[in-house]
C-alpha cells in the first residue's frame, strides 16, 4: 500500500516486452547497437552544427537530441544525474519490439529529412540500424524448413485437386 492507501503498482504490472522472443544475445546486441548509435549520432550532430548554414544546424541540434533519447531509453546508467531517468528507461522496455523499431528509425529519419549529408546520413547510420535490429526481432524466429516445406505440399496439393477439378468439368 502506498502513503495515500491505494494499492501501490508494482513494477511487474504490465509484463516486459523483452520476453516476446527475444534472447539475451539479441538483447545485449540491440542495446549496444543503441549506445554506439547514440554515440554517433552525438559526434555527427557536433560537426553539423559547426557550420553557417541554419538546416545543418537544426539536423545537428536534432541528432544531439536523438542522442540523448538513445542513450536515455538504452542506457539509462549512463544518464544518473537525471532523476527521472530510470522512469523513462522502464517504460521504455514495456514498449514492444516494433514500437521501438518504429520510433528509433523515425528518429534517426528527421535529421536526414531536414539536411541530406553525409554526417547526417553517417552519423544516423548506427541509431537506424538499431530500430531495424528491433524491427527484425519484432518480426520473430524464422521458421524451420520442414514446417515451411509441408505448407509448400499442402498448398500444391490444393493447386493441383483445383486443376484436377477443373478439367473435369470441361
Amino acid at each position: 500500500m502506498s502513503v495515500s492507501g491505494a494499492p501501490a503498482a508494482s513494477a511487474s504490472s504490465a509484463p516486459p516486452t523483452q520476453e516476446e522472443g527475444m534472447t539475451w544475445w539479441y538483447r545485449w546486441l540491440c542495446r549496444l547497437s543503441g549506445v554506439l548509435g547514440a554515440v554517433s549520432c552525438a559526434i555527427s550532430g557536433l560537426f553539423n552544427c559547426i557550420t553557417i548554414h541554419p538546416l545543418n544546424i537544426a539536423a545537428g541540434v536534432w541528432m544531439i537530441m536523438n542522442a540523448f533519447i538513445l542513450l536515455l531509453c538504452e542506457a539509462p546508467f549512463c544518464c544518473q544525474f537525471i532523476e527521472f531517468a530510470n522512469t523513462v528507461a522502464e517504460k521504455v522496455d514495456r514498449l514492444r519490439s516494433w514500437q521501438k523499431a518504429v520510433f528509433y528509425c523515425g528518429m534517426a529519419v528527421v535529421p536526414i529529412v531536414i539536411s541530406l549529408t553525409l554526417t547526417t546520413l553517417l552519423g544516423n547510420a548506427i541509431a537506424f540500424a538499431t530500430g531495424v535490429l528491433y524491427g527484425l526481432s519484432a518480426l520473430g524466429k524464422k521458421g524451420d524448413a520442414i514446417s515451411y516445406a509441408r505448407i509448400q505440399q499442402q498448398r500444391q496439393q490444393a493447386d493441383e485437386e483445383k486443376l484436377a477439378e477443373t478439367l473435369e468439368g470441361l
